[in-house]
This record gives C-alpha cells, structure tokens and sequence, in this order.
C-alpha cells in the first residue's frame, strides 16, 4: 500500500482549496449586491419628504437671468395613449403634496410631472431674481420640451393655478387644456390693497413660525377648522425652518410674493383659447394682502364662489365644478371627492 506523503496531500488539496475560496468569494459578492440593493430600494429621505423609490426627485439645469439654476421634478411617463398631467403647486408648497393626485393619475394611464418651481422647494433659491409667472412659465416650458412632452394638460393648484394661466396664455398651440383648482389670480389684487414693499413681506417670512402658518392655513385655507389630515400641509415649512437656510428661503417668499400682486391674470381670462376648467371650494376664501385692504373699500376679498362663476363666464371654453363644503386645498381635505371630479374633468379631455 502506497502512502502519501505531505507534499503529495497539500498538491491534491490545492484545487478543493481553490474552489472553496472560490465559493466564499461568491458568497461574499452576493451578500455585498444585496445590501446595495437594499440601500438603492429604501433610501433615506430627508425631513418633510416622502420616500418615492419609483418617483425620484431628479434635477433638470436650466439657465435663466445669467446663472445657472436647477428645477427638482418627478416624472412618470404616461402608460398609455393618455396625455401627460403637469402639476403646478402653490405658494407654501412644493410638488410633494400632490403627490397622491399625481399617483391616482398615474394609475388611469396618464404620464405625471411634479416641478419644484425656482426659489421653491428642492429647486434653487437664488439670491438674486427677478420673479414672474412668464419666467417661472419659460422655466416650466423648458423642462416640458427636455423631457418630450407633447400636448400637456396642466393643472395648476392657488399661485399654480395663476401660473398655469400665464402658461396657457404664452404656450396656446401646446397646451391641451387648463385645470385651476382654486386658483389665485381671479381678481385683481391692487385694485383693493395697498402696495407693499418686498421688504415688508420679507421681515413678515423671517417672523414666521409653524405656529403662525397653521394660524393663517386654518382660517383662510379651511375655513376656520383643523384636522390631522393638513397636518402635512406644514411639513416643507417645519422642514425648512430647520434646514439652517431660512433667511434665503424667505426672501425667495418674499419675492414671489411681489408677482402675485403686480402679475394680475384675470384681465387677460378672456383670451385662452383651449379648455378651461375651474374648481372652486365654495368654502375657500383666500386672498393674498387681505391686511392691507383699501380703507373705505367694502369689496370682499376672495370670495370664490363669486369669483370662480364670474372668471367661468369670460371664458371662451369654460367650465365651473364648484365643490361643497371645500376649501383651498381639496386634495387634503376631501381627497376621495377631489379625485372624482379630476377623473370626470380628464375623461371629458379629448386627445
């Protein structure tokens, strides 16, 4: 009987070791491809953002006034043969809360996007620009045109309903139809108040607390009650006084603040050509420089109902859904109901 020596084991181990070694480096790649995974698939979000792992925020460079500047979007492409819905916010907003309008929708077929407008939420805040709904509609249009969007239905929502006339009025021949769900804009702000200096909405956004903004939400958002579900409504503002960074923030408010007086669009209602529908809560009474009202004036600011049937009747092809016991912001306070009416406007749409 042949014995093997020491040498002769360690050569015909060589290959078991080698193939071992072999295992445990698979085994190993594996384990490392599957914690990336886990960490690609549940990212961590910052304060006041929902985690949307199939809806990224993504950036989108653009160049306006001599700087470069970035708009935070989301996009889903359309499933289907149905247009893409712009969604425009409003002023103490970003795209976020339209999120679940934006996910109902995707799931009908229709493509979304979701832009954080300059000087809003995850977008630039220059220290220096020269705001108006023309720019912020140019800025808009670009990111339209880079993204491949053809015929868009926008929907704008308060300052984004204001916006989304402006974008209408300069974009006729590519814009599909309008939504304004309870837009700002249809009235003509300066005729009843007072001019005020940025500088004075500026020492107003640097004084302001969550407190304050619930205070002022409460009474001219949702006609003086409180629910949990507008509790959200104060998530970018908590988040942003936080973030070290408020005094730019305040004075990106304050300056947008100043268009939204001196940019009337309600004298020019008359001329969008394409479908108009507006959605107004008839409990919604809000009105930008309510405080500087005229004296002497008796006229009664931002009474919706009144304003949305008179902007309806100046419209060449318009149209009114006025919703009960709703105020500024139907998606949070009736999202069921709110959701209703958008599938019955957009199934009237005709592509």
């Amino acid at each position: 009987m042949k014995i093997a020596t020491n040498s002769q084991l360690k050569d015909q181990n060589q290959p078991i070791a080698q193939w071992l070694l072999i295992v445990m480096m698979m085994v190993s790649s594996s384990l490392a491809v599957a914690e990336e995974s886990k960490t690609t698939t549940a990212p961590q979000c910052e304060t006041g953002s929902p985690c949307i792992p199939d809806m990224p925020v993504q950036m989108f460079p653009i160049q306006s006034q001599q700087q470069p500047l970035s708009m935070a979007y989301r996009y889903l492409p359309s499933t289907t043969t149905q247009p893409t819905v712009v969604l425009l916010h409003g002023k103490n907003f970003n795209g976020d809360y339209l999120i679940p309008t934006a996910r109902t929708l995707h799931k009908l077929g229709y493509g979304v996007l979701l832009p954080d407008q300059v000087g809003f939420g995850r977008s630039t805040m220059p220290s220096s620009y020269q705001y108006s709904f023309e720019a912020l509609a140019n800025n808009t249009r670009s990111l339209i045109s880079h993204l491949g969007i053809q015929q868009p239905v926008i929907l704008g929502h308060s300052m984004g309903g204001m916006l989304a006339m402006r974008f209408g009025l300069m974009f006729p021949d590519t814009t599909a139809a309008l939504i304004l769900i309870n837009p700002l804009g249809l009235e003509d702000y300066l005729k009843y108040e007072t001019y005020q200096d940025v500088d004075t909405f500026y020492a107003q956004e640097l004084n302001k607390t969550t407190d304050s903004a619930k205070r002022y939400m409460q009474h001219n958002y949702f006609d003086d009650t409180w629910k949990p579900a507008y509790n959200s409504s104060l998530d970018l503002l908590r988040s942003q006084l936080k973030s070290g960074n408020w005094p730019r923030i305040a004075w990106n408010n304050a300056l947008t603040y100043d268009m939204i007086f001196t940019g009337p669009v309600i004298n020019e209602i008359d001329q969008l050509p394409m479908p108009v529908w507006l959605v107004i809560g008839d409990r919604d009474k809000t009105a930008p420089g309510k405080p500087w009202q005229k004296k002497g004036s008796q006229y009664q600011l931002g009474n919706f109902p009144v304003l949305g049937k008179e902007a309806a009747s100046r419209l060449s092809n318009g149209k009114l859904e006025l919703m009960e016991n709703i105020g500024h912001v139907p998606m949070l306070e009736n999202a069921r109901e709110f959701k209703t009416v958008l599938r019955k406007i957009l199934q009237q749409i005709k592509r």
